[in-house]
């Protein structure tokens, strides 16, 4: 659970810790951690809101004539990194964003994800706990600091090194991440050569968005004093394993579980069911926010562990949701194509939303799916009603434009500018030739 700190606490902190710089960090559309760097006497404006930052140079926010943004400092984010730049200690706040008439910007993603959580807490929910298992690769740089296709070892699940020739800077991952006060809970090789995983312990949706941001930026930091290029990109080699970013989600009430009922054959309370109907109704169009990229969509491909099919079970990993066998406080559900190209923000603002409407209209569960599905013919699969997720970014735009839970929630201006800039993506990458192509054809026609 990470601290708490009034603007006090904060100033002679860095009094007394000698912090030379601050970056004011936020997060833009697409999930990029911006910030802004002040020296340590303007500490005291910042945190008095009165930083003030042209929002018309970020991707999604405003144009030129309407840029003048204000950042609101969350005291509690406050950090002074483990590492420093050129002798000088560097401290970060993570921030809201609001215009100058002293509002929330509706295109900030944290405010986003906060105004969602409001909708939760007037449902009675007093938490959505969120654990993130976010997955990345190591790559190789060549003398000039640039990332090569060259991996940095050739383990594989749960191995140790001299195999894994990775585990030196991850233990190195870990150890800062520790520092910086994450309850690191795993920390192993993966499936794919290169591949690795951390698990951090889970906490609310806020404070997990902003752990994620973190845990990025630390892994980056770290490789690349191993001389590494560590990489979020859910699928950056063929025929190998992509990384996602599986996503531990439930409600509680206080200290209750809400999703937990011991009554309940499964343990899962008609809360938990009808969150889980809601996922499962939404997931074609939020897929637009959990697998983001033209990219991630080289992942939700069978064969290699990531989900295809819109389904759930209590027992087997080849649909879209699975319940962990851990109940009481620890019932919960796995949603597992979310990748790590995700903006945390609005990921979980979707998935929140998403549950939120099957709760309040009390949607019925469709029946678990204890087979594996890859092995199912297709008759089969629509004779159950089994549907796949999108094939591609194009399909998954599509339905959230058309998803008026989804836009509704999230908004007007995240939902049109987000929406905009994917089909650009798209349409970039449509019309692009690969080298595939030249491969296959430029010879053979």
């Amino acid at each position: 659970m990470r601290k708490s700190y009034t603007k006090e606490d904060i100033l002679n902190i860095a009094k007394d810790e000698n912090v030379r710089f601050i970056r004011l960090q936020f997060t833009d559309l697409f999930g990029i951690i911006k910030n802004v760097e002040i020296p340590v006497n303007q500490l005291k404006k910042a945190l008095d809101n009165q930083m003030m930052f042209d929002g018309s140079s970020i991707e999604g926010f405003v144009r030129i004539e309407e840029s003048d943004m204000y950042l609101y400092p969350d005291l509690d984010t406050w950090l002074i990194f483990p590492w420093n730049a050129n002798g000088s200690k560097i401290a970060r706040l993570i921030c809201d964003v609001y215009a100058p008439d002293g509002n929330p910007f509706p295109g900030d993603p944290r405010g986003v994800l906060k105004k969602v959580l409001k909708e939760a807490n007037e449902l009675g929910f007093t938490a959505m706990n969120v654990g993130p298992e976010p997955e990345f690769f190591l790559f190789k740089t060549d003398e000039n600091g640039h990332p090569t296709m060259e991996l940095n070892d050739s383990g594989g699940y749960f191995d140790l090194a001299p195999t894994d020739l990775g585990e030196n800077c991850r233990r190195d991952i870990v150890l800062t991440l520790e520092e910086m006060g994450f309850e690191i809970e795993a920390s192993h090789h993966e499936v794919a050569p290169g591949q690795h995983e951390i698990d951090f312990k889970y906490s609310d949706a806020i404070d997990a968005a902003d752990q994620i941001q973190t845990f990025k930026l630390v892994v980056k930091n770290i490789a690349r004093e191993h001389g590494l290029h560590a990489t979020f990109m859910p699928k950056p080699l063929y025929g190998v394993n992509g990384s996602g970013m599986h996503c531990h989600q439930s409600l509680f009430r206080g200290k209750e579980n809400a999703f937990y009922d011991e009554s309940d054959e499964l343990g899962l309370s008609e809360t938990a069911k009808q969150y889980l109907a809601g996922i499962l109704k939404h997931a074609y169009s939020f897929a637009a926010f959990t697998n983001p990229t033209v990219n991630s969509y080289k992942r939700l491909v069978p064969g290699f562990e990531a989900p295809s099919y819109i389904a759930w079970s209590a027992k087997n990993r080849s649909p879209l949701v699975r319940i962990p066998a851990s109940r009481g406080l620890s019932t919960r559900i796995e949603l597992r194509n979310p990748d790590p190209s995700a903006n945390p923000y609005l990921a979980l603002a979707a998935m929140l939303a998403a549950g939120l409407d099957g709760i309040k209209n009390e949607l019925t569960l469709s029946e678990p799916v204890n087979q594996n599905i890859y092995e199912m013919e297709e008759e089969e699969k629509e004779r159950i009603g089994i549907v796949s997720l999108p094939e591609n970014l194009k399909e998954a735009v599509e339905a959230f434009a058309s998803d008026e839970v989804l836009t509704n929630v999230l908004g007007k201006h995240i939902s049109d500018h987000f929406i905009e800039a994917k089909q650009i993506e798209w349409d970039q990458f449509r019309t692009q030739v690969h080298p595939w192509e030249r491969e296959q054809y430029i010879t053979l026609y």
